[in-house]
């Protein structure tokens, strides 16, 4: 019995696969005259695995979430810095290495320097700095590494470690759990078994050097303990726990259909955050009331050019009908900051989450954004469908975005093309100026959508792809939470409502809160539903109406978390 870190709980009973991602043999030194050609090398392969990292950002945005995406938003901007392509360019030049080489040496000498800091969180992150390095010589020397990427059968990955872009590729049907020789609580492949609902032990040292493929492990997620070559009866007992979780989880998909009601008969809707018309059925599937975000960047990118109206008239259309009667909350068009269109030649800008984005590139570029609404307006005749526009900050910006509304509706009625002339609009809370200004901004608006990644990064001033400081990062910060307590109050004052589409929605610590600060809907990943309706039906709102009131008096985000898990055991979860 080996022990180590429980990164993700749950329990896997499995023959190993082992995995190695690091690459080892390739030549190191080069003649003067290669220099330029490996220089070539090296510029075909960043651009090359830009666009690599763009497809796994977006295909880890749709299958697991946001959060877990911003992972790769990180290793892009590391590999647009000059200063780290300039370090490898050197190696190249001056110390006649190859390119695969130099990636090697300038990825060692940056995540050396990471290794020996105290703080665990930011160890952490020079496992990302080596899954860019790792994944930059591949593609140098055009290595297609395939492994886990179509498995034949069930396995539990065993490795010294796992990047986030192994974990974004790996057939995520086959993989039963993790069991890996480094990482902690904080890494990306933790937060990443969480989501995906992989069982993972981390950090359990030479696992990886003292078993081979095919051999039979326990891995246990609740307790930290990976069992080689586990005894008939520990396999007995460990299989009763595992039906027993098979169970409460099957009645919990099972259950996912029923509407999402607390002990005392407070509803709550539990809508999906999807990117494409596809995600709709795997919503429904999971239980999804509606759609709570339609992200709709993702029918702009990955192309040459600007979608037209009638491809966003289909694909609008296409989930409408798919979640109907049930409510699609379509977000209007929110690039800039992390997520660019190299066709739009936005500007480099020194600080883009605080730049040209969102709303306020739709109102520099009308054609864009009044063909948007125009293509969601025509869709909305055939569902129930409602406007949001992104990061809003004053009262100007909206009454420009409804006269461009109202100006695609005049335009619409003139050619005789149908539209629900009823559609409800919306704004995402997620600036400080947003939400302290609700009660202005309440009146032009049906409803309010609090988008808790952006609102929690600009409350708190924390950047949330800088690894010093993303540990501060915690959307149960008192300032956090009372920020959300004052919009949903506003808007229940004003007859509207408030729903959640951040990462925070889909949190079981933080249900009981969000219910009893009156949170009418909640959005999520579509795995997220099943275990947070679960939830939701075992808290009684009174009481979790009691409880907010004590969590909003609390000094500390961990003090506010420890409370939450306190009350949720209580209640059976």
């Amino acid at each position: 019995m080996l022990k180590g870190i429980a990164a993700s709980p749950g329990i896997a009973i499995g023959k190993v696969l082992k995995y190695e991602n690091k690459l080892s043999l390739f030549k190191e030194k080069i003649e003067p005259w290669e220099i330029d050609e490996e220089l070539q090398n090296l510029h075909r392969a960043v651009q090359d695995h830009i666009l690599r990292l763009t497809e796994l950002r977006d295909k880890t945005g749709r299958e697991i979430g946001e959060k877990e995406a911003e992972i790769f938003d990180a290793h892009i901007l590391m590999l647009k810095d000059p200063m780290f392509i300039e370090s490898i360019e050197e190696k190249i030049r001056v110390g006649k290495n190859s390119a695969a080489a130099a990636v090697k040496f300038a990825v060692e000498e940056t995540a050396g320097i990471l290794k020996d800091v105290d703080d665990e969180y930011i160890r952490e992150r020079a496992s990302d700095i080596e899954d860019v390095g790792n994944g930059l010589i591949k593609n140098i020397l055009n290595i297609d590494d395939g492994l886990i990427e179509k498995l034949n059968d069930e396995v539990i990955l065993v490795a010294q470690e796992l990047n986030p872009s192994d974990t974004a590729r790996m057939d995520k049907e086959k993989v039963l759990g993790f069991a890996l020789d480094t990482g902690g609580r904080t890494s990306h492949i933790a937060i990443m078994a969480n989501s995906l609902e992989i069982p993972a032990v981390l950090g359990v040292e030479g696992l990886s050097k003292n078993v081979k493929d095919n051999d039979l492990i326990i891995v246990d997620g609740n307790k930290g303990i990976i069992i080689v070559h586990p005894s008939d009866e520990q396999i007995g007992e460990y299989n009763r726990q595992l039906e027993a979780y098979k169970m409460k989880k099957s009645m919990a998909e099972k259950e996912c259909n029923r509407p999402c009601t607390t002990r005392d008969g407070k509803e709550i809707q539990i809508g999906a955050n999807i990117g494409t018309p596809g995600d709709a059925e795997y919503a429904k599937k999971y239980g999804a009331r509606g759609v709570g975000l339609y992200r709709t960047e993702f029918l702009f990118m990955d192309r040459n050019d600007l979608p037209s109206e009638e491809e966003q008239f289909i694909a609008y259309r296409e989930v409408a009908e798919k979640m109907a009667p049930g409510p699609v909350i379509i977000r209007t068009l929110d690039i800039g900051a992390d997520k660019s269109l190299p066709y739009l030649e936005l500007p480099r800008e020194q600080n883009p989450f605080l730049g040209w984005r969102a709303i306020r590139i739709c109102l520099d570029r009308r054609d864009i954004f009044i063909t948007q609404i125009r293509a969601v307006l025509r869709a909305s005749n055939f569902g129930n469908i409602k406007i949001m526009y992104p990061m809003v900050c004053g009262v100007g910006e909206l009454i420009q975005a409804n006269g461009i509304l109202q100006q695609a509706k005049d335009d619409l009625k003139k050619e005789g093309i149908a539209y629900d002339e009823k559609i409800e609009t919306g704004i995402m809370i997620e600036t400080p100026a947003a939400a302290i200004i609700c009660d202005i901004l309440v009146k032009y608006v049906d409803f309010f959508s609090i988008g808790t990644n952006d609102l929690t990064q600009y409350t708190l001033a924390v950047d949330r792809m800088n690894n010093r400081v993303a540990d501060l990062y915690n959307p149960m910060h008192p300032a956090v939470l009372r920020l959300v307590k004052h919009v949903i109050d506003v808007s229940h004052r004003a007859g509207k409502w408030t729903g959640m589409c951040g990462e925070l929605a889909g949190e079981t610590l933080a249900a009981p809160v969000l219910v009893g600060l009156g949170i009418d809907e909640m959005s999520m990943n579509p795995l997220s539903i099943p275990r947070i309706k679960e939830t939701l039906r075992r808290i009684s709102f009174d009481k979790a109406k009691e409880f907010s009131k004590e969590v909003l008096s609390m000094e500390h985000p961990q003090e506010a978390q420890d409370a939450c898990r306190a009350f949720l055991d209580q209640t059976g979860n």
